[in-house]
């Protein structure tokens, strides 16, 4: 069975950073694409960014290009996003997601004053 694990999430001011994990079991996690998606209150699903099973590929979407980075260890079956320079439109459940877009519980990132 697939477990997706978000953790590290919280309220920070704007500007402010916070490092998202994600820890993943129940598939070959190093051989698999990641996703990480968004929702914020009241809207739909949006994709934030990916990377590619080694690592080597990388993508964002353009509200996050340049403050977001996304990672990954294959040897601890975990993903990471970086997020830095936050903004209120941040604010959000984050994700992180399989290709088939399984993904976990989601952890809250707040960015207010």
């Amino acid at each position: 069975e697939v477990q997706l694990v978000e953790s590290g999430g919280g309220l920070v001011q704007p500007g402010g950073s916070l490092r998202l994990s994600c820890a993943a079991s129940g598939f070959t996690f190093s051989s698999s694409s990641m996703n990480w998606l968004r929702q914020a209150p009241g809207k739909g699903l949006e994709w934030v960014s990916f990377i590619s099973s080694g690592g080597g590929t990388t993508s964002y979407a353009d509200k996050v290009k340049g403050r977001f980075t996304i990672s990954r260890d294959n040897a601890k079956n975990t993903l990471y996003l970086q997020l830095n320079s936050l903004k209120p439109d941040d604010t959000a459940v984050y994700y992180c997601a399989t290709t088939s877009l399984t993904r976990g519980q989601g952890t809250q990132v707040t960015v207010s004053s």
